[in-house]
């Protein structure tokens, strides 16, 4: 939103020009094209360290910084794992509500937690900058981790212990205060979720080969922290809470995010930092509004050279490199079109004028959006881990061994321990084979690896539709093993490998300088939704078959038909990944050529060099 007289306040901004600028002197444009990135030991994409001065590769950024922030990743994992496995147990053990309406409740929650992050990204972009905003937000966790012990800890915090049924609700000053403690951990992911990844992919030089590849290694690396911070969250603390109580089982998870604060704030010398942006959405607007007035005006574009751009290397969008013009959504180049009433194009307002990149930008943040809305189904099968999964982990035999009983809110290990082992499998033996194959750094593209997700998540849902039959229809449910659930976790966490991965490579690749949080915010916000429209769906198969007395999904799952909910999940994701191959391969890049992405260019780049 920036404007370039508003620029000159922010003099501690250093622009990569001061780096580019006596090379510029020196040479022609084409020659620049042919330096390598790689030898100069200054970033070129306008990072600073703390200090303020461009970033220096040999001092900050690379994996210098990045494992202060994985371990963070770890820390704040495992909280909110150890609590979103546990919640719908304390909401049915002691706030005394039925299991679908904690489930739906805990759903909601997880839900409202990333859709938040288009807040977060919103204000990391604006305002405080990706660093700051994730201590922030960090804080306001902690606080919610520290209620939320209250509320397991003190007596009057929760309704009296259930003697005989109907059991006492809780009063609306618990419940109130319970979800105070949840609203905080979720505006706290909300901040800290979409700022964590795009920081630690500003660590390394977009324009360096050889740390652009270290870029993609620290996407699965950073995808093996947050499953092993899951990992430990729903063994480790959620053992502690079956063996100590709840009070315990949310203690330690609240010093463990404190001490993720720390762990982050260790590596502060280390970091290399982008200033705000100012607000993309305000930019989004701004291309809207004017290119509507231009198109009432009868403004045409005739020719690519009406269409306005600042004069400077620099675009006119604070700290963002310029970006080409692409053919498509020819409307919105209105927007960018000089005419009589557009004023001066040294001084004028962009609610009258926009310029090439700041309309270019708002295209890429459009094209994402059809492969954005084709991977929520995912999304919605995965909200399952954290409710029926465990319920249904809860009814059968947890024995392992002669005297040792698995809690139910561990069964997901099953899941996290499959992605532990397949990111390292698919870094260093899957990715080297598949490159030799395909000619791609990668291996797959993003767009093929996110396919290769939602493909395998229809046989997680059909497998958990095979086993929950077998488990209502076994003559003693409680004798069946809970190792019978081992296939729907696996499965769902190879499906989550492949596509949440590929999703972090794709929304970080197609974002623009200005648009890196707010990308990773969309990219989340799928995962809010997924589960708030899990919720919708078992809200519809409960008033459509009867409610909670005689329907499929009742308080009891021995006496339920759960196996129908996975058969309707298990079509939705087929029909869904028809749609993705659809969406997919007519998806332009970038660059707006490409029809599978970006990543497609690097292959092309790569084969002509």
């Amino acid at each position: 939103m920036d404007t370039i007289s508003e620029r000159s306040e922010k003099s501690s901004y250093v622009e990569p020009s001061i780096v580019m600028g006596p090379i510029l002197e020196q040479k022609s444009f084409k020659e620049l094209d042919a330096i390598d990135m790689s030898t100069m030991t200054l970033v070129s994409n306008g990072c600073v360290d703390f200090r303020g001065n461009i970033a220096d590769k040999r001092k900050t950024g690379g994996w210098k910084a990045s494992p202060f922030i994985i371990v963070n990743e770890v820390a704040e994992r495992l909280a909110f794992f150890a609590v979103a496995v546990s919640m719908v147990l304390y909401l049915v053990t002691e706030m005394h509500q039925s299991l679908p309406n904690a489930a739906t409740h805990v759903t909601d929650w997880i839900g409202a937690a990333y859709v938040l992050t288009l807040l977060g990204a919103f204000i990391a972009d604006a305002y405080l900058g990706r660093f700051l905003t994730i201590i922030v937000f960090s804080f306001i966790y902690f606080a919610g981790m520290v209620m939320l012990t209250l509320s397991a800890k003190l007596d009057s915090l929760r309704p009296p212990i259930c003697l005989k049924r109907p059991c006492p609700q809780a009063s609306t000053s618990q419940t109130a205060f319970l979800y105070t403690a949840l609203g905080l951990i979720a505006i706290g992911t909300g901040g800290i979720k979409p700022c964590v990844s795009s920081f630690g992919a500003d660590q390394f030089d977009e324009e360096d080969d050889r740390e652009v590849v270290k870029k993609y290694a620290f996407f699965n690396w950073f995808f093996f922290a947050i499953n092993m911070g899951a990992l430990l969250g729903i063994t480790l603390m959620v053992y502690v809470q079956q063996e100590k109580g709840f009070a315990w089982g949310f203690g330690v998870p609240t010093i463990t995010m404190f001490m993720s604060i720390i762990i982050l704030l260790a590596g502060f010398s280390s970091y290399r930092y982008k200033k705000p942006m100012g607000s993309a959405f305000t930019r989004f607007v701004q291309v809207m509004v004017v290119a509507v007035k231009n198109h009432f005006r009868g403004v045409q574009v005739v020719s690519d050279k009406q269409l306005y751009e600042v004069p400077t290397q620099e675009s006119d969008i604070f700290g963002a490199r310029k970006l080409t013009h692409t053919p498509q959504y020819r409307f919105l180049d209105k927007a960018a079109v000089k005419h009589h009433e557009s004023g001066s194009s040294t001084t004028q307002n962009r609610w009258n004028l926009c310029t090439v990149t700041q309309v270019e930008e708002f295209k890429c943040f459009i094209r994402v959006l059809p492969i954005w809305a084709t991977t929520i189904a995912l999304s919605i099968s995965f909200a399952q881990l954290s409710t029926f999964f465990i319920s249904q982990a809860s009814l059968m035999d947890r024995k392992l061994g002669s005297s040792f009983v698995i809690p139910s809110g561990s069964v997901p290990v099953f899941s996290a321990v499959n992605a532990l082992i397949l990111v390292p499998i698919y870094e260093k033996i899957i990715v080297p084979v598949l490159r030799s194959k395909t000619g791609h750094r990668r291996g797959l593209t993003s767009l093929q690896r996110m396919g290769v997700g939602l493909f395998v998540s229809i046989f997680a849902m059909a497998s958990a539709a095979v086993v929950e039959h077998k488990r209502r229809t076994h003559s003693d449910p409680k004798t069946l093993s809970v190792f019978w659930l081992f296939p729907q976790f696996f499965l769902m966490g190879t499906a989550e490998v492949f596509t949440y991965v590929g999703q972090l490579e794709f929304f970080y690749d197609e974002a623009t300088d200005g648009t890196r949080s707010l990308s990773s915010a969309i990219f989340l916000s799928e995962i809010g939704i997924g589960s708030w429209l899990s919720t919708a769906i078992v809200k519809i198969i409960e008033k459509a078959t009867g409610k909670e007395d005689k329907g499929w999904l009742r308080n009891d799952l021995n006496v339920s038909k759960l196996d129908y909910l996975y058969w309707i999940l298990m079509a939705i994701n087929a029909l869904n990944l028809v749609i993705y191959m659809w969406v997919a391969r007519r998806y332009k890049g970038r660059d707006g050529a490409s029809s599978i992405g970006s990543v497609r260019d690097e292959t092309i780049k790569d084969d002509q060099s």
